[in-house]
């Protein structure tokens, strides 16, 4: 089979993404010299670079299909992704990992995707989607794509174990334990250099997926939205949780506790700095800690990394919550109209999904080939051989799952087996989203334009720029833009589907 590197890597030079699809899914466009379907694919990319060939052969002679990528740098999927559906610069697979995206959800409703829902029965894999992630993927009861399946709740805390020990602390239970333990990592010289050199966090500019959200949860913020018991629906923003964690932000980033360029970091340089002993608290997925440890080998080789994921405002258990990854949906595996003209397309395409799902080709997208990038034990735990060959060749596929069972195999790195421990007991303690699955034209309409008024004031308050009235301030205009039209729309979505019971 040809090789593809030199053109996966032309898609992502400079930034310069080619978005229009590779060959299309339509008629003779479906087919390549050798009679093989060809699948275009529109894909984020989480990694510097895209994969070589190596698994992506792999993953074709199983599928029996030419899969042709483009792929959009996770930095700018927004601005990617909304050009792209502007410009109607598609592919046979579009990876929509921004639901909540105006843009994205007025192209679901607007029809411009395929329902899949009455199909997904036909193929065995597919099939095995659970009803309720069916309806958690739903838009007014419509599944226009293979839900990306996600824990439900896989955020905590990754702390030096090292450090604490160093400066004489314990694992934190509580947001004062933890903050004491910030202060401790910044001014008592956790790593020995006798220079005060480190901080306590590390953070990105990120106010879902950084520390903001998680710190959140353990001051009680809802998870998005909240709907009382007398149907109101009020924003997270407007909850007091919300108010501590931005006082509590507002806190390290005074006293120096966390990085002070957090509000421009980028993912990649915060979790370099993390492996590069500048701070000594990650707040984000639990299963970071396996590469933020591997990226430190040969840097902080004495790096010793504890997970928690129980840590309340109050230091009771009663209080113990988690928000919820959209409802366990990391996003949609969508099929436009334009590319996917007729029904026998359609199902070609699922049939591909269909294998991408099953056990094989789930391990090569997870830790490649055996003996090359991985090894196996007596209990079916892989373990990774070449870390750097891994990353180049798997890494990035790794994202693309529509799933992440573990089937039999399993990571055997004590830290990944830890973590999916403590994911799963998230579980438990996840706080949904009660509005993820209901409808309001003007959230799909204007939502993130009105949500960058709530980002931008939340940024300001934590920098100090912005006082609480300030911040009130900000709440009034996201209200009189369109955010009480937005609440009573999901008041009345949410007393139709009371209704509907």
């Amino acid at each position: 089979m040809r090789s593809r590197t030199a053109k996966l890597l032309a898609l992502t030079l400079s930034g310069a993404l080619l978005l229009s699809a590779c060959a299309g899914g339509s008629g003779d466009s479906g087919t390549n010299a050798d009679g093989k379907t060809t699948i275009s694919w529109l894909n984020i990319m989480h990694t510097a670079s895209p994969p070589t060939d190596t698994v992506l052969n792999k993953i074709e002679e199983i599928t029996d299909v030419d899969i042709q990528f483009s792929w959009i740098p996770d930095a700018s999927k927004e601005e990617r992704l909304n050009t792209s559906l502007a410009s109607g610069s598609l592919a046979d697979i579009v990876s929509l990992t921004i639901l909540e995206n105006s843009s994205v959800r007025n192209a679901l409703k607007a029809g411009v995707f395929w329902e899949i829902g009455p199909y997904l029965d036909e193929f065995p894999n597919l099939k095995s989607i659970s009803q309720d992630m069916r309806n958690s993927a739903s838009i007014e009861g419509k599944l226009y794509g293979i839900p990306m399946q996600k824990q439900v709740a896989r955020n905590g805390v990754i702390l030096r174990k090292d450090w604490l020990d160093k400066v004489g602390l314990p694992v934190p239970k509580t947001t004062a334990e933890l903050m004491e333990v910030a202060k401790a990592f910044t001014e008592q010289d956790p790593d020995g250099n006798g220079v005060k050199d480190t901080t306590g966090f590390i953070d990105r500019s990120d106010l879902v997926f950084g520390a903001f959200k998680t710190l959140g949860s353990y001051f009680g913020t809802p998870s998005g939205w909240a709907i009382s018991e007398d149907g109101k629906v009020t924003p997270e923003f407007e909850s007091e949780g919300y108010i501590q964690a931005m006082d509590y932000m507002k806190e390290l980033y005074t006293n120096g506790y966390i990085n002070q360029d957090f509000a421009v970091t980028a993912k990649k340089d915060q979790q370099e700095g993390y492996a590069q002993g500048k701070a000594g608290i990650y707040v984000g997925a639990l299963f970071d800690s396996k590469g933020l440890f591997n990226l430190a080998k040969g840097v902080q080789d004495d790096m010793e990394l504890v997970m928690v994921n129980d840590i309340t405002s109050t230091g009771n258990e009663s209080d113990r919550a988690i928000w919820s990854t959209s409802n366990g949906v990391g996003g949609l595996l969508a099929f436009p109209k334009s590319e996917v003209k007729d029904e026998a397309e359609l199902k070609r395409v699922l049939k591909f999904m269909d294998d991408l799902m099953s056990e094989e080709v789930f391990t090569l997208m997870t830790y490649g080939i055996k003996d090359v990038h991985y090894s196996l034990d007596e209990n079916n735990g892989a373990t990774i051989i070449d870390t750097k060959l891994w990353e180049q060749e798997v890494q990035p596929f790794s994202s693309s799952r529509p799933n992440e069972n573990g089937y039999a195999i399993m990571d055997a790195d004590p830290l990944r087996i830890e973590s999916t421990r403590l994911i799963e007991e998230n579980t438990t303690f996840a706080v949904l989203n009660p509005v993820y699955s209901l409808e309001s034209p003007t959230f799909s309409e204007q939502g993130s334009e009105l949500q960058k008024i709530i980002t931008d004031a939340t940024y300001k308050y934590i920098l100090g720029k912005l006082d609480r009235a300030g911040f009130q301030s900000a709440i009034d205009t996201w209200r009189k833009s369109g955010g009480d039209k937005i609440i009573t729309e999901y008041e009345a979505a949410h007393q139709t589907v009371l209704n509907n019971k």
